[in-house]
């Protein structure tokens, strides 16, 4: 997103790595993720938060969700008043339940908080390929100017009000993806990928609304796009580590063998916990986390999915 949004405003990116600032900075590269592809050559870093910080106009969260309390604490400290705070992470916070807004609206309160979400996998992003997303944003007039800096010639960006609808879809879709993948590592095929999307679907929109989302949002690029990008991509990081998973490896082997990270694994107890709270089942999300709890395997977790009592296709939200 910084390439993206480098193409309309000037853009710092903040990096922990040294390395990764200098060769984006020097070369315009960042070899260690996404080494086949020139970033913006105006596109700087820096691992100096505060000096990033303090200059923007619009701070852009892309940490992953258990250390976003943490850094967007630290940054808070330095940003200015009323500057847009927008969250690019996909997740929810363990033990609190929260969204990633959510955590910016407590750590930096009186600043218009949002989110950008969608289908949007990076390589295809830098290799140029059209691609679509959304900026949810209560604010409409801020949404509208966001709309501007992440817009180019191939990624066109829509406003949408409904920012719990967005998130909870981008979430949740992880943990969707990690069993499209499950199934793919078992060797089984589009039948069953499709039967896994449709019903996960089913489950974030129960899950959704339950907690104040719209059915529109869930059934759009927030919901069921960035859903069916998440669960037949080879670029999906979820659906690989599910893949994994299915293949006999375990969470811990998976983890290790990754260079980043799955939201997904993390995510999946907390879905659980939210659907315990707001009365909705989620029997995909339940075996998901399960399974990477270690509580069952990949084909045990399926298996009882498929073997389930029978009912209408369409639940009432609590059966």
């Amino acid at each position: 997103m910084g390439h993206i949004a480098a193409h309309n405003v000037p853009t710092l990116l903040w990096c922990r790595d040294a390395e990764v600032a200098e060769g984006i900075s020097a070369h315009n590269k960042n070899k260690k993720y996404l080494d086949a592809y020139d970033l913006h050559p105006d596109l700087m870093a820096s691992t100096d938060l505060a000096h990033v910080v303090s200059n923007a106009d619009v701070l852009v969260m892309g940490v992953p969700s258990q250390g976003f309390r943490d850094v967007m604490r630290e940054a808070a400290q330095h940003l200015r008043p009323w500057v847009p705070i927008i969250s690019l992470t996909k997740g929810l916070e363990r033990g609190t339940k929260l969204r990633m807004s959510q955590v910016a609206e407590q750590e930096a309160p009186a600043h218009p908080v949002g989110a950008l979400t969608g289908p949007n996998l990076a390589k295809e992003i830098l290799a140029g390929d059209p691609a679509l997303s959304v900026v949810a944003m209560q604010d409409t007039n801020v949404g509208e100017r966001l709309q501007d800096v992440f817009k180019t010639d191939a990624f066109r960006v829509y406003l949408n009000n409904d920012i719990i609808g967005c998130e909870i879809g981008g979430a949740l879709k992880n943990v969707i993806a990690l069993a499209s993948g499950m199934a793919d590592g078992l060797g089984l095929g589009d039948n069953t990928r499709a039967a896994i999307i449709t019903r996960g679907l089913a489950e974030l929109t129960r899950l959704g609304v339950a907690m104040g989302g719209q059915p529109e949002t869930l059934s759009g690029l927030a919901g069921m796009g960035d859903l069916l990008a998440t669960c037949i991509s080879p670029q999906s990081r979820n659906r690989h580590f599910g893949e994994q998973l299915g293949r006999g490896h375990t969470v811990q082997e998976v983890a290790d063998q990754m260079n980043q990270v799955a939201e997904g694994v993390k995510s999946a107890p907390v879905v659980l916990e939210l659907a315990e709270q707001y009365g909705v089942t989620m029997p995909i999300a339940e075996q998901v986390a399960a399974i990477v709890s270690g509580e069952t395997t990949a084909y045990a977790g399926l298996t009882d999915l498929i073997t389930r009592s029978r009912r209408f296709e369409s639940e009432a939200p609590t059966q």
